[in-house]
């Protein structure tokens, strides 16, 4: 098991340490740079709102997002099991028909 080591990450131009395992660190960079560019997206131009607020929002935001993207996954997983069980139906039919 690896040992978790420190990583500075900047959201809304404030700094943050946060450990973590060394082979996740690029997708720990590249998840604070996501939920950096959303912070300033909700902020906008307001640079006096609360952090607290643009964080929960951001968060909310981005925990919209992966529920829609979920449930769009399991979408295509039933539609791709519904074909899938097509196929093997049509496969089967083949077979059954076929002479010995």
């Amino acid at each position: 098991m690896s040992a978790s080591e420190p990583v500075s990450i900047r959201l809304l131009d404030r700094e943050y340490t946060v450990g973590c395992e060394p082979s996740e660190r690029d997708s720990l960079l590249a998840a604070a740079k996501l939920l950096d560019s959303k912070m300033r997206e909700i902020r906008g131009g307001n640079r006096m709102a609360a952090l607290d607020r643009v964080a929960v929002l951001a968060a909310l935001n981005l925990a919209h997002e992966l529920q829609q993207l979920r449930g769009e996954s399991e979408s295509r997983d039933r539609e791709l099991a519904r074909t899938l069980g097509d196929l093997h139906r049509k496969l089967d039919g083949l077979f059954d028909a076929a002479p010995r």
